[in-house]
């Protein structure tokens, strides 16, 4: 999705969410901001909020793919 506007407020908080996951330490706190970003992001921009997530979630978890 190359046309999605990602900033990397949102990518930093992901890869936090994603440490904190992979230790086995995810936060509701931490989850509940990941989550609160990406449906901000999504309706100030008009993205889909889902399409968002996944973008992310990719850039972040799989960068080399």
């Amino acid at each position: 999705m190359a046309d999605t506007d990602i900033p990397e407020s949102l990518i930093e908080l992901e890869r936090n969410a994603w440490a904190e996951q992979q230790a086995g330490a995810l936060t509701v706190e931490t989850a509940a901001a990941v989550q609160q970003a990406y449906t901000e992001h999504a309706a100030a921009t008009g993205q889909s909020r889902y399409e968002l997530e996944k973008t992310v979630k990719r850039l972040v978890r799989h960068p080399a793919a």
